[in-house]
Order: C-alpha cells, then sequence, then structure tokens
C-alpha cells in the first residue's frame, strides 16, 4: 500500500512531499516524491510516526469516571483505546498506582483494583486498537505492594516501575500549603480539613523507616527481567543520583532544572507532559517542559492526563529551537522507543512497524487518522476519498483492507 502526498517526518529530517510504502505491516520504501495510483492520497498533511506514550494515568478516570461511580472495566478500557488512538497514539503505557486504599484515593488505586484493571488489559490485549503496556507506578511508602509487584513481573505482566513518593513537603509537591489549597478545592472541603490530610500523610511517611533495602532487591529484580526502571518528581540531586544508584534510567517530571540537569549528567532520560509542554507550565508550579526542552533537557513527551495534548504540543515545540518537527516529534517516537527498548518502532523508516499519524496543522492541530502496524485503527474520514475509487468501494463491502 502507497501513502502519498504527505509532510513526511523522518528521524532526522522533514520529507515536503514524499511517499511510504507498507507491506505486511511495515514500511517498506520511503520516496523524497510522490508517486502515482497512490492508495492513498494525503493531500499534504503531515505524516508523523506514532506516539508512543509512556504515562497515561487516564485509565483510572475511564473506569471511574465520577468517585464512587464505576462503570464495567472492560467498558472502560475500550473507551481509552479509542480515545488514544483518536489522538495518534499507537503504544501505551497504563500508569497503574499501588498505594493501597485511602482517604484521598479511596480503592481507586488500591492493590486489587489495580490487579484487576492489569489483568483486563491482558484479557483484552487482541481485541484492542492500541498496543498496551503496563506502567507500575510503585509509591516507595507503601512497602506491602512490593510482593503484588514481584509476582507481576514473574508473570511477565509489568512493562516500566516508576518509583514514586508523593508524601507532601518534597517532590512534586514541595509547596506544602499549595498542595493544601488544591486538596481543598478538588475534594471541596475546607482548607482545615484538608491540612489535617496532608499532616497524616507526613507523619505516615515518617514512619516508614529505611526502605532502602526494599528498593534495592525491587530493582534487582526488575533488572533481571528487563523491565525499565524509573524514577519520579526528582527534585535535587541528591534524589537523582539515588535513584540512578537503584538502576533508575529514566526521570520522569523532573521537578527542577537542576534535577534534570544531573539527570542528563548521569545518562538517564528525562520525560515530562504535554500538557505541560502545550501549556509552557506546570499546574503544579514546577519546571515548565518548555524550558527543560529548550535547555536541551527534555528527551520524551507523556500525554500524562491529556492525551490530546501530544500533537500541538510537538508541533509547538518544534517552535522554539534547533532541530524542527523532526527532532519535536522524536520526543513521542523515536526517544521512548530506544529508551523503553522498542526496537520495532519509533520512526518512519524501513524495516519498522508502520505505526503512522496523519495530522493536520491548520487551523487547529488535529490528527486525522492513526495507523498501527500498517491497519488503520482510527480514521475521521477525511482520507476516504483520496482512496481509489474501486478499492474504496471494496473496502466499504469488507473485501479489501487498508493494509
Amino acid at each position: 500500500m502507497w501513502l502519498s502526498d504527505f509532510e513526511i517526518v523522518l528521524r532526522d529530517r522533514v520529507v515536503a512531499n514524499g511517499a511510504v510504502r507498507i507491506e505486511n505491516g511495515r514500511i517498506a520504501e520511503i520516496r523524497d516524491q510522490p508517486v502515482e495510483n497512490a492508495d492513498i492520497e494525503g493531500g499534504g498533511r503531515l505524516l508523523l510516526p506514532g506516539f508512543i506514550d509512556m504515562h497515561g494515568d487516564m485509565v483510572e478516570k475511564e473506569v471511574e469516571p465520577r468517585t464512587g461511580v464505576h462503570v464495567p472495566m472492560q467498558i472502560g478500557i475500550a473507551e481509552l483505546d479509542k480515545k488514544l488512538a483518536s489522538c495518534g497514539v499507537t503504544t501505551a503505557y497504563a500508569a497503574l498506582s499501588f498505594i493501597g486504599a485511602s482517604v484521598t484515593s479511596g480503592v481507586l488505586r488500591s492493590e486489587d483494583h489495580t490487579s484487576d484493571i492489569i489483568e483486563a488489559i491482558a484479557g483484552m490485549k487482541d481485541d484492542l486498537l492500541v498496543d498496551h503496556r503496563i506502567h507500575a507506578r510503585f509509591e516507595v511508602t507503601f512497602t506491602p505492594a512490593i510482593a503484588m509487584l514481584q509476582r507481576l513481573m514473574d508473570a511477565g505482566k509489568l512493562h516500566l516501575i516508576s518509583l514514586m513518593d508523593h508524601t507532601p513537603g518534597q517532590g512534586q509537591y514541595r509547596d506544602v500549603e499549595l498542595y493544601i489549597a488544591r486538596i481543598a478545592k478538588e475534594r471541596g472541603m475546607s482548607v482545615a480539613m484538608a491540612s489535617e490530610i496532608v499532616g497524616q500523610r507526613m507523619a505516615g511517611r515518617e514512619g516508614q523507616g529505611d526502605v532502602l533495602n526494599a528498593l534495592q532487591d525491587l530493582s534487582a529484580r526488575a533488572r533481571a527481567r528487563g523491565i525499565v526502571l524509573a524514577s519520579h518528581d526528582d527534585d535535587t540531586l541528591e534524589k537523582v543520583e539515588l535513584v540512578h544508584g537503584l538502576g533508575a534510567v529514566l526521570s520522569e517530571f523532573p521537578v527542577t532544572l537542576e534535577a534534570a540537569q544531573e539527570a542528563r549528567r548521569l545518562g538517564m532520560h528525562t520525560a515530562m507532559g504535554a500538557p505541560n509542554a502545550l501549556r509552557g507550565v506546570s499546574y503544579s508550579g514546577n519546571l515548565s517542559a518548555r524550558r527543560a526542552y529548550e535547555a536541551g533537557l527534555l528527551d520524551m513527551l507523556a500525554s500524562d492526563y491529556h492525551p490530546a495534548s501530544i500533537l500541538p504540543a510537538v508541533l509547538g515545540l518544534a517552535q522554539v529551537r534547533d532541530g524542527g518537527l523532526a527532532a519535536a516529534a522524536a520526543l513521542t517516537s523515536a526517544n521512548p522507543a530506544a529508551a523503553l527498548g522498542l526496537t520495532d518502532r519509533g520512526a518512519i523508516e524501513p524495516g519498522l512497524l508502520a505505526d503512522l499519524v496523519v495530522a493536520d496543522r491548520q487551523p487547529v492541530a488535529r490528527v486525522r487518522a492513526t495507523f498501527r502496524a500498517g491497519r488503520m485503527i482510527y480514521g475521521d474520514g477525511t482520507l476516504a476519498p483520496a482512496l481509489k475509487a474501486e478499492r474504496f468501494e471494496e473496502a466499504a463491502a469488507g473485501r479489501y483492507r487498508l493494509a
């Protein structure tokens, strides 16, 4: 199948008007000019590598769209799958928490609930549009979760583990007063009540004792199974050095520029949120992803909580430093593929999976179609008239597949 008349974003350059041939789900050929009688004509639209989203929190909200309101898990996962495909995501790491039931999370992030989500995703894997993987968010103050993580690792159900500490007073929530105000607003409670909850969490951390031995054991098990280890919300040089010593190769959402610089010095990859990059500011008052990119300290963009931000964030960052669109697109494709060990995807080049995103820049950055392994998993209809007439009729009748 030929896709022609596209602005093709390659690993190191952009082809102004070219064509890509797909065979057996992989990219077979790339040309710097259009071809005649193509199966799909792009009309000058962008053709980017499929987005690899290494951290997305959305699945928990899909299965519990309102506090205490649960929908069947398979329905929530299927709906998220469609949303991700429509945003250009072809590989998604579901970021799931292991923190135990609490006042702030209820059962949403309990071990049992998280385990059920993982099992549901695994059971639906062959029927989902996107390649779904599991990113375990391990709260280091909740050591009882280690046993479950070990069981999931042994079963081959984890692909990425982040070491997290969301205790107020450090990391993401260094500004305790700002965090208390946020909790009060989100939960509809008084500042005094929010302050009491935050105080309890801070006191609980002090009572955890030394968990370093447990973390070292967990890290060793992860490395032995080829599971990537990341740190989360690094805010000091000392924390970066600690997690690097534990085997972390990825620094997620560094809180300060100094932490990002230290992570880079130690050879770690860095990742930040697309909503942060799009807005140019962190909602929690921490490091701006745009500033990190300008400083050459950003390797990856993740959806975080809003996958629709990925495309416009990439287009925006393409304007702020050398490398243009090719370098910005690598934040969501080649770079995460390299960091996560995905050697069969991440760029538009012969031999790799044909994971592709068709997009418009104007009037609004918008995904028009998404291909995973050469199969269109999302399309808004704008490419359909460009199909050869006879093949379009065959496709409508189910006798021809776009792959």
